[in-house]
């Protein structure tokens, strides 16, 4: 592949990324759920499982502690997460979201597969099948950042 051509691939794939954050975020407002930002759905993300530390999150995110701590105390104080105590260490506290972030983030899925069925209507849903099975083979493991 020429170098020119990996450029236009490049582009192509973060300007893919970077409209589906947007139609995510977009959805999640016209749910009905204000004050986020994008950042706060790649939290959002790590935390849904089961909650993780500020430490956790700030390795997810590529973010210092300090930021991490910042968007936590941020998320805390709009209601979407809350702070309890850490299971298996007394020291550290567990930063899980509340009803009201994981119904942000079913909403954010909801528009997350309103922006896919839209990629299935211009490539058909095969070719978005495929499209999911090579991306994932290239970033298996993600995390899933954010572009600060």
């Amino acid at each position: 592949m020429q170098n020119s051509e990996a450029m236009a691939l490049s582009a192509a794939l973060l300007a893919v990324a970077g409209g589906l954050t947007q139609r995510i975020h977009d959805g999640v407002v016209a749910r009905g759920f204000e004050g986020l930002r994008p950042a706060h759905g790649f939290a959002f993300a790590r935390l849904a499982p089961d909650g993780a530390t500020v430490t956790e999150l700030a390795a997810h995110l590529g973010v210092t502690k300090q930021a991490a701590s910042q968007l936590v105390d941020e998320i805390v104080r709009k209601g979407y997460a809350e702070r309890r105590p850490h299971p298996g260490d007394a020291r550290a506290r567990l930063v899980v979201l509340t009803a009201l972030g994981r119904a942000c983030t079913r909403a954010a899925e909801e528009s997350a597969a309103e922006a896919v069925r839209g990629w299935a209507a211009v490539l058909g849903e095969g070719e978005v099948r495929a499209l999911g099975e090579r991306l994932t083979r290239l970033a298996p493991h993600g995390p899933v950042r954010p572009t600060w």
